[in-house]
């Protein structure tokens, strides 16, 4: 319960940054509701972060290593859901929210290696209780940036008190390497008060096939210590 509490307090606290005031007036008359739904989507998180920790706990039993590297939840604040609304052109209200928006919730799943991302997504996706709406494949087909990344954008069933609810969750796979770049791009393209040239971005893109290179070399080093052949899953799922 103190937690509980402890997040509507930095939920309200966010809405007063919000400079939109229409929006915050809108969002403190409909603060209870839109507080429990941000709960149920802390809630979806923590049943999609619980499904990949039995998985690699299974995986660390039949391969003697972990395939997931950590998992990190994120749940998008107020102003963001505010604003991917307006740039949707959808009038702001509860309803909204859950059936326009597939990104409030969010779990990032860094692996080891490149297969383990498709082993991890086909063995998630197998689960009867796991509904896949969309699937975005940016490491067989990278951004032009050179982002890397598979998404999905799962149907993840909550069990409350009194009912069960579907919650959409994005679940975000990708290797050690393909997070690094991930994270020092972002910190170096939305640096404030700088411009990104196109120079720039083409190192950047330089640097997402060095990131790329790299995955594929220590894969097959993993595979000649292992004496294991290479499987290509990125077909799979």
């Amino acid at each position: 319960m103190k937690d509980e509490r402890q997040e509507g307090y930095l939920i309200r606290e966010r809405i007063q940054s919000m400079t939109d005031s229409e929006a915050m007036d809108w969002l403190y008359q409909k603060s209870e509701k839109f507080i429990r739904l941000m709960a149920y989507y802390r809630c979806a998180m923590m049943e999609v972060e619980t499904k990949f920790n039995v998985l690699n706990e299974e995986y660390s039993l039949q391969h003697d290593r972990n395939p997931i590297s950590s998992i990190r939840t994120r749940l998008k604040s107020p102003q963001s859901i505010k604003e991917k609304l307006q740039r949707k052109e959808v009038p702001l209200s509860i309803d909204a929210i859950e059936e326009r928006l597939n990104d409030v919730a969010g779990v990032r799943v860094v692996c080891a290696f490149p297969e383990d991302v498709w082993m991890l997504a086909e063995a998630f996706l197998k689960q009867d209780d796991v509904t896949l709406i969309d699937r975005k494949d940016y490491i067989t087909h990278p951004k032009p940036s050179g982002y890397r990344s598979l998404h999905l954008i799962v149907a993840i069933p909550i069990f409350l008190a009194d009912e069960k609810r579907s919650m959409k969750v994005e679940v975000q796979l990708r290797t050690i390497a393909m997070n690094c770049w991930a994270s020092l791009e972002h910190q170096l393209r939305y640096k404030k008060d700088r411009c990104m040239t196109e120079e720039m971005a083409s190192e950047l893109a330089l640097c997402a096939r060095l990131s790329a290179e790299l995955d594929q070399r220590m894969d097959a080093l993993r595979h000649a210590i292992e004496g294991e052949a290479p499987t290509d899953m990125s077909d799979n799922g």
